[in-house]
């Protein structure tokens, strides 16, 4: 009895230590719900399409990386000699397209690839430095639009500003950003600008089986269907999330058992912890009192409690300068994993590939992070000072 009792404990202890995240999330879950007792409104303020969305993202990354589909795009990269000038093609694809299909959607695109690569090329030290720049070009590349991130969306639709007022408003620390990113790539490979890929077969991109070839334009048709949910942001998510399930379903059932559902719980869990949060009257007026003139510093202190979207959400009606709101939320992803939700993304992505080093990613997403973060916090907060 004794034994059976030490071996289950044991077990406990390995699943939080490999599933570090999901622990943290059903904690701090539990621990709002015992703030804010749990009512019909949580179940309305948790971020249903966020978790639809992700589910059919995941789903389909779990299609393409069965059937091949990235072959093109890994030749292509694959194709590129040096190591800095592939991971500046790799980061700034992440930079760029985060724009028009969210930050944690271009994540898991690329994420997955330049882990493909950098294993071919025995180069897997600068795996950790890569996917962390990429996890802050995802925040600040898709901070120029306002379908890049959710918190921008629903900023941008409760403002009122024209598109082109939002871009124009976004583009200085856009552009700063990038720049600093360029640096960034450059100071890591600064011993040796020159060093190669080595790279020097093809044989990690694979082939496409012929037979298969239904699959792969069935999974691209899906891919195809997602991005149009997100960029479009249809209230018919719904039927789209039904629809990719059934055609996956039908298409190859193993995929769905594949799919990454931790992750998808680990999300449940912070827009539960969230959504208690934000319906405590007491945290409410709290905020309201604290908030006004402090927006910048105020919404990136909160959103490392709550991530970034359910604190756009909770400081929006308290903010008389949402330019500053805006320019703080895109900037705490960068202050800790929590600031963000893509970068608890990423950090799945990476553990799924090496189980039992969550502790070293988080240490590298820090460090490097938080130096972005330095270098940017003030020019935010110069150009915040002007409303949105």
């Amino acid at each position: 009895m004794y034994q059976a009792g030490e071996q289950t404990m044991k077990k406990i202890l390995k699943l939080i230590k490999k599933e570090l995240m999901l622990t943290v999330s059903v904690v701090a879950a539990l621990a709002a719900l015992v703030i804010t007792p749990p009512s019909a409104r949580l179940l309305n303020d948790i971020d249903w399409r966020t978790l639809g969305t992700l589910f059919m993202m995941l789903t389909v990354l779990e299609g393409f990386k069965k059937e091949n589909i990235f072959r093109p795009l890994l030749r292509l990269a694959g194709n590129i000699r040096t190591m800095a000038g592939l991971s500046l093609f790799l980061v700034f694809s992440v930079f760029f397209s985060s724009m028009f299909v969210t930050n944690d959607v271009s994540l898991i695109i690329f994420v997955p690839l330049t882990i493909i690569l950098f294993r071919a090329g025995k180069k897997e030290q600068f795996i950790l430095p890569v996917i962390t720049m990429e996890n802050i070009a995802a925040i600040r590349g898709s901070l120029l639009t306002p379908f890049g991130s959710p918190q921008n969306l629903f900023i941008f639709g409760q403002s009122g500003v024209s598109a082109w007022h939002f871009i124009t408003y976004m583009f200085p620390i856009w552009l700063i950003s990038g720049v600093i990113l360029i640096a960034f790539v450059l100071f890591l490979y600064r011993s040796d600008l020159r060093q190669l890929t080595d790279i020097g077969s093809s044989d990690f991109i694979g082939k496409w089986q012929p037979e298969r070839k239904k699959q792969r334009i069935t999974y691209l048709i899906v891919f195809t269907v997602v991005i149009l949910t997100i960029v479009s942001r249809t209230g018919l998510w719904m039927w789209a999330v039904l629809a990719v399930a059934l055609t996956v379903l039908i298409t190859d059932r193993t995929i769905l058992i594949k799919t990454d559902y931790v992750l998808l719980l680990t999300f449940f869990c912070f827009f539960v912890f969230s959504s208690s949060v934000a319906g405590n009257e007491a945290i409410a007026s709290f905020l309201s009192n604290v908030l006004a003139g402090h927006e910048y510093e105020g919404s990136i202190l909160l959103s490392q409690f709550i991530s970034n979207v359910p604190a756009a959400i909770v400081l929006y009606p308290f903010a008389v300068n949402r330019g500053a709101l805006l320019y703080g939320l895109d900037s705490a992803g960068l202050v800790s994993i929590i600031g963000s939700l893509a970068s608890v993304i990423n950090y799945r992505l990476y553990v799924r590939e090496y189980p039992g080093k969550g502790k070293k990613f988080l240490l590298t997403f820090t460090l490097i992070s938080l130096a972005f973060f330095a270098l940017v916090v003030l020019p935010g907060y110069f150009f915040s000072s002007t409303p949105l």
